[in-house]
């Protein structure tokens, strides 16, 4: 009898492969059998007219119940998925991929996390990461919450990589008094890959979910060797690579840390507390954000900016657009609409007191966005005038420091 563990040879239709065969889980089909190749790929071969040949045995026992896993596992923390690769099974009757849903799949997928700790996984929604919408981080918030306040250790969120950086962003304004860490994770390369850099972040994550980290962050590769993951602040990290491991780079910060076999934080970081754990999710989602491009006319700002609460503008250098929209940027203000600028360089500061331009920009009343990300500003000035409606008080916030999102201070290099 073939189990979990053997290594086979499977031939059919004139091929054969080698491999290790991998438990069934709730998305496998019966005819379908899943081997680990040598070259640490998996691959899923129907079972019909195919010749199975036992070429060694596995350790007796290699499958374990989620009862026998849990028993060596520690202490209780939560695991929110929302629809990325990072835990999850290959479906190879239709292709599709399927996140780990319960504990025990979780278990077969990376049975090593629970010599970090013990994990209840649940799955909050599923969507690819550019489907996320603000009431999706809203629901997070409050999820967290609830699982914070209801004795969990610290909170791992499994999420797509390519919007990552906003749902950390958003949900570092929205939750006060964290009483856990709370840790964002994806991956950049699917688990049926050994490329995959799926489970080094997830335990990794599971380490820095122990901790007294009382902060939102995002914990990812730090380069592209499974030796350490980065654990970078949530409003300063940035995915800056398309496909690489290593994508996500803590931007005019460095990261609060490092998690190999151990973790160990640079500096100084926000501590966990002892009050129940808030989520404040009262947001203005009618915020836009408007990339300055020599191109952009004053007619199109126009356009972009029209009906809107409120506007962050990325511009170039030290916070510069084109002199001919200072004028729509000043009738914006005087209707009541607050404008940020940022900058687009990412690296540095805004200080619109060196050029002309610059200095009419602050005459007409726009706020300094400091050394925000602009995708940054425009998450925190949705939670702001989700707050406040008096210009001086979102001004006052937007420049201040409220989730580590405003460094006054860069160190040369």
């Amino acid at each position: 009898m073939i189990e979990p563990g053997d290594y086979v040879e499977i031939e059919k239709d004139g091929k054969k492969w080698h491999g290790m065969v991998m438990p069934h889980h709730a998305f496998s089909g019966r005819d379908i059998l899943v081997i680990k190749l040598d070259n640490g790929y998996n691959v899923g071969i129907s079972i019909k007219n195919a010749r199975i040949k036992l070429i060694r045995k596995g350790e007796k026992g290699s499958r374990k119940s989620e009862r026998e896993i849990r028993k060596r596992a520690g202490e209780k923390i939560a695991l929110l998925g929302t629809g990325g690769t990072i835990a999850s099974y290959v479906d190879y009757r239709t292709g599709a991929v399927h996140p780990a849903a319960t504990a025990e799949e979780l278990a077969f997928s990376i049975p090593e996390l629970f010599d970090v700790c013990d994990v209840d996984a649940r799955i909050v929604f599923q969507k690819l990461s550019e489907n996320i919408t603000p009431s999706n981080w809203k629901k997070l918030a409050r999820e967290v919450a609830k699982e914070l306040n209801g004795g969990k250790k610290g909170v791992i969120i499994s999420h797509g990589t390519d919007t990552m950086a906003y749902t950390a962003s958003a949900l570092a304004f929205m939750l006060k008094n964290l009483n856990g860490p709370v840790v964002m994770v994806g991956s950049q390369r699917s688990s049926d890959r050994p490329s995959s850099d799926a489970f080094f972040n997830l335990i990794s994550a599971a380490r820095v979910a122990l901790t007294d980290l009382g902060e939102v962050s995002v914990v990812m590769h730090s380069s592209i060797s499974s030796d350490r993951c980065y654990i970078h602040r949530a409003t300063k990290v940035r995915k800056m690579h398309s496909s690489r491991r290593d994508a996500f780079v803590s931007i005019n910060d460095e990261p609060i840390g490092e998690v190999g076999e151990k973790v160990i934080f640079y500096g100084n970081y926000r501590k966990i507390g002892d009050k129940k754990t808030v989520a404040d999710t009262s947001i203005n989602e009618n915020v836009a954000l408007v990339y300055y491009t020599p191109a952009l006319s004053k007619e199109d700002f126009e356009r972009l900016t029209e009906d809107k609460d409120g506007v962050i503008i990325a511009g170039t250098g030290l916070g510069h657009i084109r002199e001919n929209l200072v004028g729509s940027v000043r009738k914006l203000i005087k209707d009541g609409i607050p404008v940020v600028m940022t900058t687009q360089c990412l690296n540095g500061s805004v200080n619109m007191n060196v050029y002309s331009t610059g200095r009419k920009l602050i005459k007409a009343g726009v706020i300094n966005g400091k050394d925000m990300l602009p995708e940054v500003a425009m998450v925190k000035l949705m939670w702001v005038l989700g707050h406040e409606s008096e210009m001086e008080n979102i001004r006052k916030i937007m420049e201040t420091n409220v989730a580590g999102e405003i460094n006054e201070r860069h160190k040369i290099s």
